[in-house]
């Protein structure tokens, strides 16, 4: 049982809860934001990316959302065939299937950590912290994978040398241009990981000096 609550943290008198409410909801409020955020940020497209040629005077635009891409897929795809890459489609198939679930697991974690009065919250809040740097690291694979490996079978697939399309900014890819921007569900996950950053400085000013009182065998002043 000691060990447990060395791992979970001490429990907080109401007295004390009471007496500083503030110092103890910061940390809810940021930690349970940023869960909260990050929830809300699959609904809405991460990476965007706009496909500018000649015979396209509007532009061809993808957006890509954690678990699908939308837009003129099929009208790029066409284009991508010529050029020996392969479909979009083809592209993180198990991220896309998983990506729910493991966003809901990690942000449920970084809620969880409110209720961990402990240096264990940190272990809590970690995946939630670092996905968007997961998130634009297994983009900027499948980009590399798609542009580096055309099928030298294709039409156009001595015109083409391979390529990498940006993750953020303008790139050419023979006579087209692309232009990549973060879209809205990421710039939400980025802020989510800045709340956890928040959440976790409260924390530890919330909890630290009553855990140390614990492991020092002293009663948690309350007064």
């Amino acid at each position: 049982m000691k060990d447990l609550e060395l791992i979970i943290g001490p429990r907080v008198p109401q007295e004390l809860i009471k007496k500083e409410r503030k110092r103890f909801m910061l940390p809810t409020i940021f930690l349970g934001g940023a869960g909260l955020l990050l929830l809300i940020s699959i609904f809405f497209p991460y990476w965007t990316l706009t496909l500018h040629a000649p015979q396209y005077p509007k532009g061809l635009h993808i957006h890509t959302y954690i678990n699908r891409v939308e837009g003129d897929v099929g009208e790029i795809d066409e284009l991508n065939h010529y050029i020996g890459m392969r479909s979009m489609k083809d592209a993180a198939q198990l991220e896309r299937s998983l990506s729910i679930i493991i966003i809901l697991g990690i942000a449920l974690l970084a809620i969880g950590a409110i209720y961990i009065h402990s240096p264990v919250a940190l272990f809590f809040s970690i995946p939630a912290l670092l996905f968007p740097l997961i998130f634009l690291a297994d983009l900027y694979f499948w980009l590399w994978n798609f542009g580096t490996h055309l099928d030298p079978r294709a039409p156009l697939s001595n015109a083409i040398k391979p390529f990498v399309p940006p993750l953020l900014g303008v790139g050419m890819v023979g006579q087209f241009k692309t232009v990549a921007v973060w879209d809205i569900g990421l710039y939400m996950a980025i802020f989510s990981s800045i709340l956890i950053i928040i959440g976790l400085y409260f924390h530890r000013k919330a909890y630290k000096p009553l855990l140390e009182a614990k492991l020092e065998g002293k009663d948690i002043e309350t007064k």
